[in-house]
């Protein structure tokens, strides 16, 4: 696209030093015109707005309006969002934005800078640290490990066992992984010999590979730089100048062990002190961002600028002056981090500038008008007579061009339906910047069927389905996604004609504006209904594959309770390495009781699990070679036996039901897959197609689809409701509360948005009239999908022809609402979604009863929640505000008590008077509740004081702190959900769990929260599933019956004997109370080293998991799966893991024949036979007669082999050679 035409803006004139602007009325008609100004300007624009949120908001609407036109980039350099002199650093990737614009500022030519004026005031790095720095890595070059390991250790990176945000390496055999500073995505760097051979950018949660570059930019990896000559200086200065005590100074002895402690930021100016002369103090060598822009930046300040830097001043230096006397983390003054307002102003009244004055400004009538005007009341009352009187005389009477502009396609069509009942059709066009070039002298269209409301017609969805036929064959053809085809509009709104006088697109903006040049008028839905306006999406990409979360040894650690099949509970001591046979092996230790030790092999880790079941201190701690544990195991097989024996039972009486067996149209579904914004990772991929398959049975589906909040859950429901909508059938999404069903409405209208498929919501935020219209059109089929809570289990709720119901939040349902669900699901299929399933749920699951999918792929840059638990108290509570609020974020505070409510409001306005504080509790009256939410959407406040009531059904981005008022009156999936409710961008979170003296709290609410603070992985909600087994204890979740026997053996290997038990039944035969064989499998000894060595893959938690998935591998597909993995992550295969593969394959062939041992050495060995293996008897015979010098029996289930085999290779070639000779023909 061509770059696009701005009108000039008032700019200083020569000879004069300011321009005034008057600010408009709207801030988007101000980010318009920053962009003229940008585009007239022969250099960097530098917008300097009041506060993070400000900036925030001004660089959105520049990239709306700026789309297409790569001519003018717009740089953010953004604030740390941290509180001055803070013991939290700043989120990575906000430092490697930073440092990107730093390293782009003295080279950029033309653009617009964007920053708050509290970051403006930052002293930074100096430009010669940001070149000197940054250095080049290319394909060809010649590079020293060991070396550049030092090299990225002393610029500020992080040696990591594995890479996953910016400022992050790791080395791994003859791989070089780094997450460069101002990089999208880090780099795998693979050499040959000491030749850098490929860079490969690469998924920092998959860590699979993506596109090969040829070389890479690498800048510092803090702001700070972390060589050993600038942190002694720092030292020095820390000794010399504060007189700290160095033995209890945590700072000190971070900074004496290289490592850079949290908010070493604020001591930035240290590192960059010139070096004393004689004397005379040292001298700061730090810059400010003008130091980058060079002369011919135009400094642009936005209205309250000015107030909000003295501000800042004050509260940095209140904060200095209650902080300054820490005598182990010394504070250098204000002046040293930061530009007083006054310097500043001294600065900038030296330059060219731009100032935007408020309409209370004192000089107001000297600053000049943009040419903009304001918008009159535009309101659209969807139940009014004449629902859009006001808009329609405003477009009569407008000479210019009228945009309406949508925060996404699903608002798009919300729009579109509202204004065709009105009368009104607005031209359907891509973006802004296609409304901005059109010609002027285009006409809008008033449709002549005004009051009809826009509805798919059969010829619609005819067009539609032929057309997503044709976009489905040039997919096939073309081999990539082509977006769904637009459905045909009706007059007005054909998308192949020049954007007419009155147009909609997509153009996410804060507000609406009218200008003069260009005559135009931009009308947002946040105007015209406010009461529907949505939020804009957040992108997100792939993330890692899930690696068997029950099971996962992953996590252990050391000390806890771990099960192995054959001896029972232990205590897990590590890996270690012990030679066995002459042959270095890796073996996990685990602790018995009386101190005896038990060495696994790490080919039998397919034979150990975690222990669930009991808290760690109260697990049992069995003794070697005891009756205790073989007792326990076979006590729990015996009610195994039964329980399978009747959960089978109900599954039956189930399947024999006949099903619907819906025919996915591929023509259609693959067009609106495509119509996803993000890239879905791999287990969300593999949830949707098990659904689809289910769908497609004839056996009712009822699946259950467990992933943490946010992780995608959402989208497989989506996916399932197309699928089963465009074959026909009805379907109905169950929630548990208004504001969960208004949130699934908007996604599910958004993805829905381009095809004839009607998606409406029952929530009592209807009126009674509303509601009663909407249940005709479900009873006459009318409505494709309709959404609501437990109204839909109503006996007045008919449906035409249900197909599929979809449940989310599946534990939050009564006993009541279950029952009425199970007689609405008789004949359909289910689906349920759910963050923390309930132990039944996941006992039927793990028995494979109800199918089970599991989404644990977190999106990119997500970090864990950080949770704290604490008593009350008033500093740390002001701290946690400030820092949330300093940042622009917002907060929630739950206090779950509607009769004090109001007094804690009083409280927390008096503790944090800037707080502007909302209410929100479920007695509240439907429109007001309403109201409230979506002013927290729209942070017209920033402080939510709720309670339970937001624990599912509220997606705000920008929250990133929550406060629960006595946390220990809530369960732990509970608190799981509540916690959920931040952390849902990439800036860190925190939670914080407020209970009264630990000591007056019960010790099952103390392990609750201990869980909760543990468990700050992201993807836990499975993890805290199991979490509450040990705490609530089996019986009250599991029944009496079963949690005794689970509790001895755990929950990992009760529920594994749970699905041999059903698999046995299933085949008709009584379940092997002494099982354990058929998991045990065969032993593969050849006398080879077969391990993962600790120098190429150090983490011993990674190695753990990768032996776990070897062992448990079930087929050689998998096998190879995990060496193509490998290889990607962490190199070319060593000869030691090569042998590790190669007996696992081994290990399954002597699975499939019923061989007990397969032992081979330098002279020979023996093969040992199960009791009844799957060998025929004649075939040993045959090999015996014919070489009897090689071969013979030694005993009845043994076979000797007498070969010379010294080498590994001989070994091999020979195991192959016996296993292929003793498999059927």
């Amino acid at each position: 696209m061509a770059p696009l035409s701005f009108p000039v803006p008032p700019l200083p004139k020569s000879g004069q030093l300011r321009a005034f602007w008057r600010a408009p009325a709207s801030s988007t008609a101000l980010a318009w015109h920053i962009a003229c100004a940008a585009a007239a300007h022969r250099g960097p624009l530098l917008v300097v707005a009041r506060d993070n949120q400000s900036a925030h908001q001004i660089e959105a609407d520049l990239h709306t309006l700026l789309a297409g036109d790569g001519s003018l980039p717009v740089v953010p350099f953004p604030d740390w969002e941290t509180l001055p002199y803070d013991q939290f650093s700043p989120h990575p990737d906000i430092i490697s934005q930073r440092l990107s614009a730093l390293h782009r500022l003295p080279t950029l030519q033309q653009g617009i800078v964007v920053v708050p004026v509290q970051t403006l005031m930052q002293r930074v790095a100096p430009l010669r640290y940001i070149v000197g720095g940054s250095f080049d890595l290319r394909v060809g070059q010649r590079l020293d490990l060991e070396a550049e390991k030092r090299r990225l250790e002393s610029a500020g990176y992080r040696n990591v066992p594995q890479v996953m945000d910016p400022g992050d390496f790791a080395v791994r055999g003859g791989l070089l992984d780094v997450y460069p500073m101002g990089a999208d995505t880090p780099l795998r760097i693979e050499l040959l010999d000491e030749d850098i051979d490929s860079i490969r950018a690469f998924d920092p949660e998959s860590q699979r590979s993506l596109d090969h570059v040829q070389e890479v930019k690498m800048l510092p990896g803090r702001e700070v730089p972390m060589d050993d000559v600038s942190v002694e200086r720092v030292l020095a200065t820390l000794r010399e100048r504060f007189d700290v005590d160095t033995r209890r100074s945590a700072l000190y002895q971070d900074l004496k062990a290289r490592l850079a402690p949290s908010g070493i930021e604020y001591y930035l100016p240290l590192f960059f002190q010139e070096a004393r002369s004689a004397g005379k103090p040292a001298r700061d060598a730090t810059a400010t961002l003008f130091d980058y822009l060079g002369e011919t930046v135009l400094p642009l300040l936005a209205p309250g600028v000015g107030a909000a830097a003295d501000a800042f001043w004050a509260q940095t230096q209140n904060r200095y002056e209650q902080r300054r006397h820490d005598v182990e983390r010394p504070l250098l003054a204000p002046e040293e981090l930061y530009q007083a307002p006054d310097t500043l102003r001294e600065k900038l009244n030296g330059l060219p500038r731009i100032e935007v004055w408020a309409a209370d400004h004192a000089r107001i009538d000297d600053a000049q008008a943009l040419g903009d005007q304001p918008l009159p009341p535009l309101p659209v009352a969807a139940k009014d007579a004449a629902p859009a009187e006001a808009l329609k005389s405003f477009l009569g009477s407008y000479a210019g061009r009228v945009l309406i502009a949508a925060d996404s396609p699903g608002r798009r069509e919300a729009l579109l339906e509202v204004l065709a009942a009105a009368g009104l059709k607005p031209e359907v066009i891509p973006n802004f910047a296609t409304f901005l070039a059109a010609p002027p002298g285009t006409r809008w269209r008033e449709a002549a069927d005004a009051g009809t409301p826009r509805a798919p017609s059969s010829a619609q969805k005819a067009a539609a389905s032929s057309a997503s036929a044709n976009a489905a064959q040039a997919q096939v053809a073309g081999g990539r996604s082509l977006p769904p085809p637009p459905l045909p509009q009706g007059e007005g709104l054909a998308s192949d004609v020049a954007p007419a006088r009155f147009a909609i697109a997509v153009a996410p903006l804060d507000d609406g504006f009218a200008l003069d040049d260009p005559y135009i008028a931009v009308l947002t839905e946040r105007q015209l209904f406010p009461e529907r306006a949505g939020q804009p999406r957040r992108t997100r990409r792939a993330g890692r594959e899930p690696e068997a979360i029950i099971r996962d040894l992953g996590e252990l650690t050391e000390g806890a309770p771990i099960v192995h099949e054959d001896h029972g509970v232990g205590r897990y001591r590590g890996l270690i390495v012990l030679d066995a046979g002459g042959m270095p092996g890796e073996f996990l230790e685990i602790e018995y009781a009386k101190g005896d030790r038990l060495y696994v092999p790490v080919a039998q880790l397919h034979l150990i699990s975690r222990y669930s079941g009991a808290s760690a201190d109260t697990a049992p701690l069995h003794s070697l070679g005891g009756e205790q544990w073989s007792k326990a195991k076979r006590r729990a097989a015996e009610k195994v036996r039964d329980v399978a024996a009747e959960l089978l039972e109900i599954q039956a009486r189930r399947r024999a039901r006949a099903g619907l067996a819906l025919q996915v149209d591929r023509a259609m579904y693959e067009p609106f897959a495509a119509g996803f914004p993000f890239e879905e990772t791999a287990d969300q991929l593999a949830a949707i197609e098990a659904t689809l398959r289910d769908l497609a049975s004839s056996q009712p589906m009822d699946r259950v689809v467990c992933g943490d909040v946010g992780f995608g859950k959402t989208e497989v429901a989506v996916r399932a409701a197309f699928a089963a909508a465009s074959a026909g059938k009805q379907v109905a999404v169950l929630v548990p509360t208004t504001l969960l069903a208004e949130q699934h409405y908007r996604n599910f209208r958004d993805r829905f948005a381009d095809w004839p498929l009607r998606v409406e919501v029952l929530s009592r935020f209807k009126s009674a009239k509303e509601i009663k219209a909407e249940l005709e059109k479900v009873a006459d089929g009318g409505i494709d999908v309709i959404i609501g809570t437990h109204r839909l289990l109503q006996p007045d709720v008919k449906f035409k022809d249900l197909g599929l119901v979809v449940v989310d939040e599946e534990q939050r349902f009564g006993v009541r609402q279950k029952e009425a669900l199970k007689a609405l699901r008789a004949n359909v299929h289910l689906l349920t979604l759910t963050a923390t399933p309930i132990p039944r749920t996941l006992n039927m699951a793990m028995a494979g009863l109800r199918d089970l999918s599991i989404i644990a792929t977190a999106p990119p840059n997500r970090l864990a929640v950080q949770t704290f638990v604490t008593a009350w108290d008033n500093a740390l509570l002001r701290e946690a505000f400030q820092r949330e609020l300093a940042r622009g974020g917002q907060l929630y505070f739950l206090h779950n008590d509607v009769e004090s409510i109001g007094r804690m409001q009083r409280e927390l306005s008096e503790l944090v008077p800037e707080a502007r504080i909302g209410i929100a509790h479920g007695q509240m009256p439907e429109r007001e509740l309403e109201r409230v939410m979506l002013d927290f959407q729209k942070q017209r406040f920033n402080v939510l004081l709720s309670t339970t009531i937001i624990e599912s059904g509220i997606d705000i981005p920008n929250a990133n702190t929550i406060v629960i008022n006595r946390a220990d009156r809530f369960g732990l999936a509970q608190l799981h959900q509540l916690r959920g409710r931040v952390g849902r961008s990439h800036h860190r979170a925190y939670a914080y769990l407020l209970v009264p003296d630990r000591r007056s709290i019960t010790g099952d609410a103390q392990k609750r929260l201990d869980a909760i603070a543990s468990m700050d992985e992201l993807g836990a909600g499975f993890t805290l599933a199991t979490h509450d087994l040990e705490i609530r204890g089996a019986g009250e979740l599991l029944g009496e019956d079963q949690s005794g026997q689970m509790a001895e053996v755990g929950f990992s290997l009760y529920t594994e004997l749970l699905e041999r038990a059903v698999r046995s039944i299933r085949q008709g035969k009584l379940p092997d109370l002494d099982a354990g064989e058929e998991a045990r499998g065969a032993e593969v000894e050849l006398h080879v080293p077969a391990l993962i060595p600790d120098d190429y893959l150090p983490d011993v938690h990674t190695r753990l998991t990768l032996y776990k998935r070897i062992s448990s591998a079930r087929d050689s597909e998998q096998l190879r799966e995990l060496q193509v993995e490998m290889i990607d992550r962490f190199g070319l295969l060593p000869e030691a893991v090569k042998h590790l593969f190669a007996v696992a394959e081994l290990k399954l062939q002597a699975n499939t024949l019923g061989i007990r041992k397969l032992e081979l050495g330098e002279n020979g060995g023996r093969i040992v036979f199960e009791s009844k293996p799957d060998v025929d008897p004649m075939t040993i015979i045959q090999m015996i007669q014919k070489q009897p010098k090689l071969y013979a029996m030694d005993g009845p289930d043994k076979l000797k082999v007498k070969l010379p085999l010294p080498e590994a290779a001989d070994r091999f070639n020979a195991a192959r050679g016996l296993l292929a000779a003793l498999s059927p023909r």
